[in-house]
């Protein structure tokens, strides 16, 4: 096939884009994307809006009459949000009905600061869901440990979830057990279980870049913990969703949680630019890309096959070197995972300051 972007759908891997704003909509480059780029799905966080409001004049109508409603700072950044994913969700409606809900996925972040508070989340997941009031909407909420009763909560009341910030083998574990768990309450409650989807959003590429400055310049092992680590995780997924336990969820008509692989821009210029693309292609799993990845890929990206399964003792070798060499997984996930909530609260912080001084324009 002669479009790797065609060919890596065809392998199973839903290709969706990490970036959104009004430009993006109104241009029809978002449109574009989805019908010439095979995009099936789109991922926001905050960092992506604050960078969207503070380029272009498109928001400033709607930052007008928000500030002549003289809402607070916080309703005016989630009316600013909610507009921008809603439509985003009309335009990727179409592929939602021909997936049957599977793929025509737009996702919105739950306000980072309520990371370690699991009813704030609840209500927060809840709120945005109605206003946005899309049923292609995921929403996005951390796997802190605080998060994991808030997803199953969230999954319970029928609300579709984008599982984020995941690190470790065993905090993917505990996220699948919190969707399963969700799904049975939710069967208790008569809900329709088909009509729920979520997806696991594992971290790939920040691995490396914590790992790596660790290994000397010449070992063979650089470049390679992010990949045995997201392998590993597939795994993880093929043994929760094989046991009886969720058999029998999915005889009722609930969808498999897919492992979605995030952050996989190339941080190191020294790899190949489609490195966590081509190293991570699978059925059943998405991965969502910013605009340079995806076009990189589309222009000399390959498909050779299925580069995940088969490959899990290679990666469990990986790791136990790292393990031998004196690098603890243990110590590098919890690090990563407390680094990118503050990530998280920085990128929050700076949306806030983005949208203030565009209101305080208006």
């Amino acid at each position: 096939m002669t479009d790797p972007l065609a060919a890596l759908s065809e392998a199973g891997v839903s290709v969706w884009l990490d970036d959104l704003s009004r430009e993006r909509i109104d241009s029809g480059n978002l449109a574009e994307l989805v019908e010439q780029r095979h995009v099936v799905g789109v991922t926001t966080n905050p960092t992506i809006f604050a960078a969207a409001f503070a380029e272009g004049e498109r928001y400033t109508e709607q930052m007008r009459e928000l500030k002549a409603a003289d809402v607070d700072l916080e309703t005016a950044v989630f009316e600013l949000m909610c507009t921008d994913v809603q439509r985003a969700c009309d335009i990727l409606r179409p592929v939602y009905d021909r997936t049957d809900g599977l793929d025509g996925r737009v996702s919105i972040e739950v306000d980072p600061g309520l990371a370690r508070d699991t009813d704030g989340t609840v209500d927060l997941a809840a709120r945005l869901w109605k206003r946005v009031d899309r049923p292609n909407l995921f929403i996005k909420i951390p796997a802190t440990r605080e998060g994991l009763p808030a997803i199953a909560a969230t999954i319970a009341e029928g609300i579709s979830v984008n599982v984020t910030l995941i690190f470790s083998l065993e905090r993917y574990r505990d996220v699948m057990d919190a969707y399963l768990y969700g799904l049975e309450q939710a069967a208790a409650e008569g809900r329709d279980l088909s009509a729920i989807e979520s997806v696991a959003s594992f971290f790939v590429s920040r691995v490396d870049s914590e790992v790596d400055p660790r290994l000397p310049e010449d070992s063979p092992l650089r470049g390679k913990a992010a990949i045995a680590n997201a392998r590993l995780a597939y795994e993880a997924c093929e043994q929760v969703f094989s046991s009886e336990r969720a058999q029998a969820l999915l005889a009722k008509g609930a969808k498999l949680q897919r492992p979605l692989w995030a952050s996989t821009g190339v941080k190191d210029p020294s790899y190949p630019d489609t490195l966590y693309v081509r190293e991570l292609i699978v059925a059943d799993s998405v991965n969502t890309m910013p605009e340079k990845t995806l076009l990189a890929f589309a222009d000399h990206g390959d498909v050779p096959g299925d580069t995940v399964t088969g490959r899990y003792d290679e990666a469990r070798e990986v790791l136990a070197e790292l393990e031998r060499l004196g690098i603890s997984y243990d110590e590098v996930v919890e690090k990563l995972e407390d680094e990118g909530l503050e990530k998280f609260d920085a990128s929050w912080a700076e949306l806030l300051d983005t949208v203030r001084g565009e209101l305080d324009k208006a």
